[in-house]
């Protein structure tokens, strides 16, 4: 059964369904991608390289797993985490609490779809499983490079479909099948991680992402798929 929202909803919905999993979100991140997705946030911020006295923005936030990691790359600048879901990002807040008191990383609450920086802000931008969540992926994606500086570089996490067929075939059993029950079992809430492997269903391919980067101004755009092809890894950059 489908618990996708209407598009006018989808906003209020994703707000709403995000701060009732806070609590139990890192956990349940951790054992459904088996630990991998810190190891492709890592290899992100890597491949974009922030520089030391730059700013950094991680768009769609959440409980922050970007921002120590952007935070050790701009150390003599500042990492800004950006979400509208207030509770995801106190459930993050320990994660930061040593470099926010250095003047090094904060939160701020934000809608992805209107950024409230000034235009050329940030020298590096990451997001990760935020573009399937928002009403409109274009204006994601031009608001990103609107507050990104010339030569900055964006990495963007999203899902994709494996092309293996075998590899597909499991995935989709395991995402759409096993994934709301460890959302139920150590999450508290089985709607919730079954909307997230639903939402993946029409989101765009990774070539179509790619595009659609390239349509609101990013250059030199280019994937890698990691997780056996369950996800992808795009970069661009404004120039």
């Amino acid at each position: 059964m489908s618990v996708l929202p209407e598009l006018s909803e989808k906003a209020t919905y994703v707000e709403r369904m995000f701060a009732r999993i806070a609590p139990g979100y890192d956990r349940v991140n951790r054992v459904m991608t088996f630990g991998m997705d810190q190891g492709w946030r890592r290899q992100m911020v890597a491949m974009i390289a922030p520089p030391v006295g730059g700013n950094a923005l991680d768009v769609g936030t959440g409980t922050g797993d970007f921002l120590p990691e952007l935070a050790a790359w701009v150390r003599d600048g500042l990492a800004v985490g950006a979400d509208f879901t207030v509770a995801m990002m106190a459930a993050g807040q320990p994660k930061i609490d040593d470099l926010a008191a250095q003047g090094r990383a904060g939160f701020v609450g934000a809608d992805a779809l209107s950024l409230p920086f000034p235009d050329n802000s940030f020298d590096a931008i990451t997001t990760g499983f935020m573009l399937r969540n928002v009403t409109d992926i274009h204006v994601a994606l031009a608001e990103m490079y609107r507050v990104a500086r010339p030569g900055a570089m964006l990495a963007c996490l999203e899902v994709a479909r494996p092309r293996n067929p075998i590899f597909r075939f499991g995935h989709r059993i395991y995402f759409e099948g096993v994934v709301p029950w460890i959302g139920q079992l150590l999450g508290g809430d089985r709607s919730a991680y079954t909307y997230l492997p639903q939402s993946a269903r029409n989101f765009p391919p990774p070539e179509q992402l790619a595009a659609m980067m390239r349509a609101v101004g990013w250059q030199h755009v280019s994937y890698e798929l990691v997780g056996l092809g369950a996800a992808a890894i795009h970069t661009g950059a404004k120039v």
